[in-house]
């Protein structure tokens, strides 16, 4: 498993590709309840950021919809990002609470989560506003 990597970007993207969650379609964590990686015949870019797509209906509900479909706190881990602390999460490592994504940096993270799903998103979301202005856009 790589390790997961501190970043200054406010959506986690690949410095070397610029594709964003590493490629994985973030549809498809909804549709098919897995993590799919996306084809690069199906792209959209967001936010500085190329997003991969299976197919051109999670493009387009992707287009429609960033702010549904779209990792929490920019794919940012939740636990770290409720520490005040930016630490990319992992695209295999991911759950739906709440109707949103969350990606993880570990197994760990994900499992404190899912002990206090809201208080976690809480925690987070209060930190996000201010530990976002310090990332680069």
């Amino acid at each position: 498993m790589a390790l997961a990597q501190a970043t200054t970007e406010r959506v986690v993207v690949n410095r070397f590709t610029g594709l964003a969650i590493s490629g994985f379609d973030p549809v498809a964590y909804f549709t098919d309840t897995s993590a799919v990686r996306g084809d690069e015949r199906f792209e959209a870019v967001q936010n500085g950021a190329v997003w991969r797509f299976r197919n051109e209906g999670n493009r387009a509900a992707f287009v429609s919809h960033p702010e549904v479909y779209a990792p929490q706190f920019g794919g940012y881990d939740p636990i770290d990002v409720g520490r005040g602390k930016a630490v990319q999460g992992l695209p295999q490592l991911w759950t739906i609470h709440g109707q949103r994504l969350y990606l993880f940096a570990s197994e760990t993270s994900r499992t404190a989560f899912a002990v206090n799903p809201e208080g976690f998103a809480n925690s987070a979301q209060r930190r996000w506003p201010k530990l976002k202005l310090e990332l680069v856009q």
